[in-house]
């Protein structure tokens, strides 16, 4: 039987404040629970070991490392992300370091196991340093990597399908003239394709769960920025260089 979480009154606000909640035992997969925050959560929050990059909610590291070296445990912090998904807050949190507003997690977002099983690995993972071993480092975020190339006048640049805020590719390459540009996303998460530079400025349909994000451009030799325009996605990395050369 899967363990039963035992809630505090106090839940965690973002970057802060920690109380007490408990678990009873650990029956949980943190192998699903890293692939669902990757899926769910990546998009919006840091955390190191995942390799995710969000930055419109809170860096799930920096907000537990204080709380690391003060010696929680981390059935706590079990307990604090389990209450969090549950009941996300409801009210307005800013950025400690920019003082932006933060993004609201909406109610939902896992649920069930799912939800168990990402306070798990959360718990496991933020704050600490190193890298996740065994089976593990197999799921995750990946980081773009490599070079998208043209091909009959059609540059594709996936998303990564995982959900995470990167391309499959880190730049691309194509010749002047009439190019398509697109962006298969076959997650769950909200992506596109935009791209400006040399007078150009086009931003693509937002799309998730297997939409495929298009731009048609006319192109000059020169350098251009792709990127995805959801807000928060290009900071959290989802940019690249695109050359025109010919």
């Amino acid at each position: 039987m899967r363990r039963r979480l035992v809630i505090g009154a106090a839940i965690m606000a973002a970057g802060g404040a920690l109380g007490g909640c408990q678990v009873s035992d650990p029956g949980t997969n943190v192998i699903n629970g890293k692939e669902q925050f990757v899926a769910r959560c990546g998009s919006c929050h840091t955390l190191e070991r995942a390799g995710t990059t969000g930055v419109t909610g809170p860096n799930l590291d920096e907000a537990f490392q204080r709380a690391r070296t003060d010696g929680l445990g981390e059935s706590t912090f079990e307990g604090m992300v389990y209450a969090q998904i549950l009941n996300p807050s409801k009210e307005q949190q800013f950025d400690p370091k920019t003082h932006k507003p933060v993004s609201l997690m909406p109610a939902n977002l896992v649920t069930g196991e799912d939800a168990e099983d990402v306070a798990a690995y959360v718990a496991s993972a933020a704050g600490k340093r190193g890298k996740d071993s065994g089976r593990l480092a197999q799921v995750g975020g990946k980081k773009a990597q490599g070079t998208a190339k043209e091909k009959g006048g059609v540059i594709t640049i996936p998303a990564d399908p995982a959900g995470s805020t990167a391309y499959q590719f880190a730049d691309a390459e194509g010749k002047p003239g009439s190019v398509t540009l697109e962006s298969p996303n076959e997650s769950q998460v909200d992506h596109n394709i935009a791209l400006e530079g040399n007078g150009v400025d086009e931003k693509g349909p937002v799309v998730k769960g297997g939409g495929v994000s298009k731009i048609e451009v006319q192109l000059e030799a020169g350098t251009y920025t792709f990127y995805c325009s959801v807000p928060g996605h290009r900071e959290g990395g989802m940019v690249g260089e695109l050359k025109v050369e010919g």
